[in-house]
């Protein structure tokens, strides 16, 4: 008896296991790189091309604990809503496969391990750390109060920026603040494309986001905001001193802008879906040309 209720349990652990995975995203990790890239372009400008190592270490992995707890705290507070949507239903808590009380735990004990990595940081960084704590909390619930929760994430999102430089430097000058700024708009832009997915289901039951609030406009609102993306990126070459190098990632940047208001053009979901993931490579891009920039020029002390 023993012997069969050993290979069962293992395999019900494993499979329970599974859903906490798929609770916190780790099987879908774009939202990762979406969090991951502003993160890094304000570590290696704020360290000129050589951030500390041990920061390194510290912000990849609070980038992956912070978007798994926020992805548990988002489906818990989902819990009634995700079943009537296309998208989510299949989600573990929606779906049944994690009881509400696991999801309150599993999300506690990511925040119990992101305040020990914040305890590695300095006490600017950890001021800041409180800031971006509550912007984590406050998302998921602001989508139901105001037309915008794209900029409430894209605050929580950008954030990392002036933990990075606060982190680095013990300061938080202009340029974290302008790149804060640059990456703001641009959660605003993937997550417009990601809510235009869902618009239907969004206004059947009571969502609010950006793709609902522009309407009709939607793409050329999106349109715009990525021209003052790519001009805020400018300005941020500008204020680091940054190279050719740099500029030309701008440049494919604002290519794939543009192909993502393509793949978008006829508001399909799928079109817009494949928008909101190919954004990933905007960040990658972008990352490219600083640390080629810093990798050709050198910073001599």
């Amino acid at each position: 008896m023993k012997k069969l209720l050993a290979p069962n349990f293992a395999r019900e652990l494993l499979r329970q296991l599974r859903n906490y995975g798929k609770l916190m995203r780790v099987d879908k990790p774009i939202g990762i790189w979406l969090l991951l890239w502003p993160t890094l372009w304000g570590l290696w400008l704020a360290g000129e091309g050589s951030p500390d190592q041990g920061l390194f270490v510290v912000f990849v992995l609070g980038v992956v604990v912070m978007r798994s707890a926020g992805c548990v705290l988002n489906d818990f507070v989902d819990r009634k809503i995700d079943p009537y949507v296309e998208r989510t239903r299949t989600r573990p808590i929606a779906s049944g496969a994690v009881a509400p009380a696991e999801a309150l735990i599993l999300f506690a004990a990511l925040s119990l391990i992101a305040i020990g990595l914040a305890t590695m940081l300095n006490h600017p960084a950890q001021m800041l750390a409180i800031v971006a704590a509550t912007l984590t909390v406050a998302y998921p619930f602001v989508k139901r109060y105001v037309s915008i929760p794209q900029f409430v994430l894209g605050a929580a999102f950008g954030w990392a920026v002036p933990m990075t430089f606060a982190a680095q430097t013990g300061e938080t000058p202009q340029l974290a603040w302008l790149v804060f700024g640059t990456a703001m708009i641009w959660a605003v832009i993937y997550d417009t494309f990601y809510a235009m997915v869902d618009r239907k289901d969004d206004l059947r039951v009571g969502v609010k986001s950006t793709a609902i609030l522009f309407g009709e406009v939607d793409i050329f609102v999106v349109a715009g905001l990525q021209l003052l993306m790519l001009f805020a990126l400018l300005l941020v070459g500008y204020r680091a001193g940054l190279s050719v190098w740099y500029y030309l990632s701008v440049f494919i940047a604002g290519l794939l802008m543009a192909y993502h208001l393509w793949l978008a053009r006829e508001r399909q979901p799928s079109g817009c879906f494949a928008a909101f993931l190919h954004n990933h490579y905007i960040g990658m891009i972008i990352f490219i040309g600083i640390v080629l920039h810093y990798t050709f020029n050198p910073v001599t002390t």
